[in-house]
């Protein structure tokens, strides 16, 4: 993928993904490496700021005789993702409409 993803555009694909249900940190890494270009050492940094940022909790469960550590978004991090998909939506039309010369999905 030649365009990088900055760490807004990270922090709103990770709150919106874990917007959808409670998620370990392997299967988030597996599910964002598969979709945009990024390595697992970007991953868990990003965790560790939403969390500090109360965006996200954490929670363990046991599984296969391990505890796995599972993400949850808060209420903050809700209304965050809120933001970013609004601001998203903003961005994307603007790029389209510079890309495409004027068209848009609107």
């Amino acid at each position: 993928m030649v365009f990088q993803v900055g760490s807004t555009l990270l922090d709103a694909c990770v709150l919106t993904y874990v917007q959808k249900a409670d998620t370990y940190g392997y299967m988030l890494t597996k599910t964002l490496k598969d979709n945009l270009d990024i390595s697992e050492s970007t991953l868990y940094p990003v965790l560790r700021r939403l969390q500090k940022e109360n965006f996200l909790s954490t929670y363990d469960e046991p599984y296969e005789g391990r505890n796995r550590r599972y993400y949850k978004i808060t209420e903050e991090g809700v209304k965050m993702c809120t933001i970013y998909k609004k601001e998203w939506g903003d961005y994307k039309n603007r790029v389209d409409r510079m890309i495409t010369g004027g068209e848009t999905d609107e």
